[in-house]
This record gives structure tokens, sequence and C-alpha cells, in this order.
């Protein structure tokens, strides 16, 4: 293990199929209005709407909504919000939906008493840590894969400056609580679904491809992975298996709630890659990260081996007998992809809307990270990126 830490997840779970309960103990502790945050209406279809609104009114809190909250919410949205938090004087923003909604909900709750007029500029452009009065979260999952549920992590899309930038907050944005039943998550097209499994698994990818010491950590992100790929494969087959979904929704948010990343270095950057891409493209966030991992991984595997190597016999079975470290590594991602292209998965950017002259633009608006296993200058993102068509 790297390093010195501190661990603190401040986030209360209620995991199952009576979790909704959970909403009951909570409201109790909060003011009494509640702006309650969605989507684009599919919770109202499912009856999901109707089970919160009915527990909220039971709580006798006065509610205000905001509706609409996109794939990818953007900067427009974002002040939207924070007025709408402002005149409702929010005690609490519930958050009921995916990891975008959840993700647009910690960015209200930061902005609404924040004195800098440009929100976007001071936390996503400057990375700051907010000094203002905090309007507390609570999350009702309805779609698993960005484990917004329990980090303080928020991304936001800027489409003017065609940038989509996440930034990871402290502890004291995390949500207070959040509310997870797999149940929910039955609903989601298979499309949205297989592009949640691919975010887990990229999540717990980031993390684990980095550093060469021998750490915990990644004995228990080989665990995670061997269990999302074991039940992403009965999800596929039957999305509404309790079981398999329950597993996903578990794994989701343990692969990104800073336990795995304790004692590490962390790569992110197929994240950056796959942000960039959504920037110009406004794809689904998952299926972007699918689309530009395998000319990532081949990339970076010379200067990683061993750990590829490790990847491919402990997460896929692979066989090392008489081969060489470079063999098994690559035996180890030719086995990922043929999975990925199994459980329908993007492979390329080119059939999530990327054309060739957005290129120079997604170069540049790429973000560098320096955790991996090779810190990538703008002519290696421009290579990855082209081989990512």
């Amino acid at each position: 293990m790297l390093g010195n830490f501190t661990y603190c997840n401040p986030t209360k779970l209620y995991f199952g199929k009576a979790a909704l309960d959970g909403l009951k103990q909570e409201l109790p502790k909060y003011g009494k209005n509640v702006l309650l945050v969605y989507g684009g209406g599919s919770i109202k279809k499912n009856g999901i709407y109707d089970k919160v609104i009915k527990i909220l009114k039971e709580c006798n809190k006065s509610v205000y909504e905001d509706a609409g909250v996109m794939p990818n919410p953007t900067v427009e949205k974002l002040n939207e919000g924070v007025e709408r938090a402002r005149k409702a004087k929010a005690d609490l923003i519930l958050a009921v939906g995916g990891g975008s909604v959840c993700d647009y909900a910690k960015a209200v709750s930061i902005s609404v008493n924040c004195k800098d007029k440009d929100v976007w500029d001071k936390y996503f452009i400057r990375f700051e840590e907010p000094d203002c009065k905090i309007v507390p979260v609570g999350c009702v999952l309805t779609m698993v894969g960005t484990g917004s549920e329990m980090n303080g992590g928020s991304v936001i899309t800027n489409r003017e400056q065609k940038l989509k930038i996440g930034h990871v907050f402290g502890e004291n944005v995390y949500p207070k609580f959040s509310i997870l039943n797999p149940e929910y998550t039955y609903t989601l097209p298979k499309y949205q679904m297989v592009s949640g499994i691919y975010d887990i698994m990229s999540h717990i990818l980031e993390q684990y491809f980095s550093g060469t010491d021998d750490n915990t950590s990644d004995y228990i992100m080989e665990g995670l992975l061997r269990s999302l790929i074991h039940s992403a494969n009965i999800a596929v087959e039957n999305p509404a298996d309790y079981e398999a979904r329950s597993n996903i929704m578990w794994t989701a948010t343990w692969a990104l709630n800073t336990l795995v990343a304790k004692g590490k270095t962390t790569d992110w950057m197929v994240h950056m890659l796959g942000q960039s891409v959504g920037a110009f493209t406004d794809a689904t966030h998952g299926m972007t990260l699918a689309a530009v991992s395998m000319p990532y991984y081949k990339f970076i595997l010379p200067y990683g081996a061993a750990k590829f190597a490790r990847y491919a016999v402990n997460v896929w079975n692979v066989n090392p007998d008489g081969k060489t470290e470079t063999q098994i590594a690559h035996e180890g991602l030719s086995a990922m992809k043929a999975w990925m292209k199994q459980i329908g998965l993007v492979m390329n950017i080119t059939e999530l809307g990327a054309t060739k002259d957005m290129l120079d633009g997604m170069v540049k608006s790429t973000l560098v990270m320096d955790g991996g296993y090779k810190i990538l200058n703008k002519d290696d993102i421009r290579a990855v990126l082209r081989a990512s068509f």
C-alpha cells in the first residue's frame, strides 16, 4: 500500500426491495422544502414518482420540482436548477434517477449559496471547493453505473466550450443518503443497462491499471470485476434477474465510492478521452468509454505489461502456460474485447457520431492525467482517438 491516507464515506445506504422505506426515516432530518430533481419523466411511467411523492406528502414536505435533467447535464440546466432551488428555499435536494441526475443535484447543491456568479468557472475550470453553505442531497437511484450515489463526483457539460468536465468534491458534497432498489433498474432499455455496466467496469479499471506495488485494493477490484462480468452475462439475457441486477448495483457503488482508490495511484485517461468524445457528440457516457478503451489499453500495455498479464489471468482466466508476459496481456484484452461485443457495447466513436473533423477539437479538450503507466502527450491522445474511429 502506498503513502498515508484518510478514508471517510458519510453516505448512508438503504439497499434492497424495501429500500424506499428508508426515505421515511431520512426526511424528518431536514427542513420542509424539498426540491425533487429528475430526468425525462420515465419515473412517472414506471410508478417511482408516485411512490416518492406519496412519502414526501406523508412527511409533510413542500415539494418543488426540477424536471428535464438530460443524460449529460449542461451549464444552462445547472443555472436553471440553481434558480429553482433558490426560489424553493430548498432544505433538501432529492435526486430521483441515474448518475446524471445525482451529479446534477450535487452541482446545484454547491451553487445555490455560492457568491461567485460563474459556478462553471469556479468549480469545473478552477476546480475550487465550495466555500458556502451546501444544500444536502439525497438520491433514489434508478440506473446504475456512475457510483454518484456514494461519492462527491459531479460531471457537467459546457456545449459552447465543447467541454465535459468532472470534479470530485470532498465528503461534504457526498449525498447524505441513497436509496438503492435493484428493481428500479428493470425498465431501462438494454442499451442504457449495458452502457452502465461498462461505466462500472471502466471505473474499476481506471484504478486497477496503475501502480506496481502489492495492493489490497487490486485484489478487491479483481473480485468486483469477476462479479460484474458474471452478473452482466445473466442480466443481458434476463434483465429482471434480481440477483444479477442487485450484484451489478452493489458493484457499481463500491467501484467508485473511493474505497479501492486508497493507497494507489489512479489513471482516469479513459474517462478523459470518453468525456471529450461526449462533449462533441452528446453520446451516452458508458458507450464513449467503451469506444476508446481498447485503443487506449493497447497503447499503454507495453508500459504496464505485468499488470495487464495479471488482469488476463485473474479476471479472464487466461492460461499463462508457455506464453510470454506480453502474449498473456494481449490475450486478456482480446477476451475483454470479445465480451464487450457480446453484451452489445459500441466499439468505435464513429458509431457515436464522431467525425474526423472533430478530431482536433477532441484532442484539444482532452485533459491529461498523470496516474497511469504512461502520461500521454497531445500526439499520443491524437493517436488513441484516431484509432477509436
